[in-house]
Formats: structure tokens, C-alpha cells, sequence
């Protein structure tokens, strides 16, 4: 779980770091602090290239972009994030309904239990991304598309295809077709059985097929796109779909 901080304070920022490195949950090696922030601006930087998991937002942030609207952003990049509210008044808690944003939890930071307040709530963000990430393997692909991540399942993926720009790739599901850089060799790892690389320019979803041409060797998928595979693959390919009685071979 990667976790970002973005808190002005430099000495609640310290001990927001100190808590977390000090507690028990910093044991997991799969536990981070990704980006110590001072103001919202440090963290967009950060989300262009990367993203993490949960997030702990102070609300009172001395910058043209307060914490609530730092959640905004971040919710809309990813809408799967954990997002902890820290604030000075317990009062401007409610402003989280004006700006509809759910949160896991809200931190007062005068507390007197501050820092077990903290750890509780950071125990349930883990628990929460351990449950995600179990519910996806196998059943999503991640795409990263600019500063969005978004997770297709993948019985909504029609094929993935090289490009004919340098670097990219093309894949085509339910409601659309994306283009992102990446190569098939390693879309090909985060992928289940129900995916054959059928010619090095494509990887199909063998559940989406619908026609195959044996003369031409192409492939219709349910969406009326046209595949094409290669003979090397032709073999393997009509053992993966033996048992597959609704695809019309011509």
C-alpha cells in the first residue's frame, strides 16, 4: 500500500511520517510512504507518473487548493483510493458532504490519541487494499493512460493490438478503444487463460471470438473487429478453442 501525505505543517507532517514508520504496520514490505507532501501542488507532480493507494489530506491546507479539493482531484483520478482526512476543527468535517467526497475516516488533530487514532484507520485502508487487490488478480487490467489509471475487467477486452505508433498499443473492449504505451510481451503477463497471442501485433480474448477464416487467418471478434494470426500459432490457437462449439470456422 503506497500511502501519500500531504499535510503544511512541517511538524504534524514529521510526526504523521514518524507515527507511520514507527507502527507495526510499517512491518509488511508491501507498506510505503510513496510522497511526503507540503501543499497539493507536490502531489499532482507526483500522480503524473505514478499513484498510490491512500491517501492522508489535510483539509486546512494553506494553498490556492484546500484538502477537500486535492480529493477531488484524486478521486477522479482514481477512484479506488483511500482517502484520510486530517483537520484542526472537528466542525469542518461536514464540509466533506458539500464537496460529496467519501472518506475512510477523519483525524482531529488535537486529540489526545492522535497516533493510535492514525494507525487504526491507516489498519483499515490495508485491509481495504489487501481486498482490492485480491478481488482483482486475474479479473482486471490496469491501463495507465496520462495521469488516469483505469481498470478494465477483463471480460470487457476484445484484443489488444501494436499500434502504428512507436510504443503504443491498442486495445478494444466494451466501450471503446484506448491507446497507451506499453508491448504486448508484458500486457501478456497480467493476463489470464482466456487470452491467446495469436501473431506478434495481437493478443485475443478467446471468449470474444466469433469467426475464424483458416483460408485468410483472421479472426472476428464479437464486436466485428478483424484479427489476424500467424501460422506459427495456428496449432495452439484450435487447441485453445476445441472446446469452444459456438465459434463458426470457415
Amino acid at each position: 500500500m503506497k500511502i501519500v501525505i500531504c499535510e503544511d505543517d512541517v511538524r504534524q507532517r514529521k510526526f504523521l511520517q514518524s507515527t507511520i514508520i514507527h507502527s507495526s504496520l510499517f512491518q509488511y514490505e508491501d507498506v510505503e510512504i510513496a510522497l511526503v507532501a507540503s501543499n497539493p501542488s507536490e502531489v499532482f507532480t507526483y500522480l503524473q507518473d505514478n499513484r498510490a493507494d491512500c491517501f492522508l489530506l489535510d483539509i486546512e491546507l494553506q494553498h490556492e487548493i484546500n484538502g477537500l479539493e486535492l480529493a477531488n482531484v484524486i478521486r477522479e483520478k482514481d477512484p479506488l483510493a483511500t482517502i484520510i482526512f486530517i483537520t484542526t476543527y472537528a466542525d469542518k468535517l461536514r464540509l466533506t458532504f458539500t464537496y460529496k467526497i467519501a472518506a475512510l475516516d477523519f483525524i482531529v488533530k488535537n486529540e489526545p490519541n492522535l497516533a493510535e487514532n492514525l494507525i487504526k484507520t491507516l489498519q483499515i485502508a490495508y485491509q481495504k487494499h489487501q481486498s482490492i487487490h485480491t478481488q482483482n488478480i486475474g479479473k482486471h487490467f490496469q491501463m495507465k493512460i496520462g495521469e488516469y489509471v483505469k481498470l478494465i475487467p477483463f471480460e470487457d477486452i476484445y484484443c489488444f493490438a501494436t499500434s502504428a505508433n512507436s510504443h503504443k498499443i491498442k486495445m478494444q473492449e466494451k466501450s471503446g478503444v484506448y491507446e497507451f504505451f506499453n508491448n504486448l510481451t508484458d500486457i501478456e503477463q497480467q493476463l489470464d487463460e482466456r487470452f491467446f497471442r495469436c501473431h506478434r501485433g495481437y493478443i485475443v480474448n478467446l471468449q470474444q471470438i466469433q469467426k475464424i477464416d483458416i483460408t485468410m487467418r483472421t479472426i472476428t471478434l464479437k464486436n466485428s473487429s478483424i484479427c489476424y494470426y500467424s501460422l506459427r500459432y495456428k496449432k495452439a490457437l484450435m487447441k485453445a478453442l476445441s472446446s469452444t462449439s459456438t465459434i463458426i470456422f470457415e
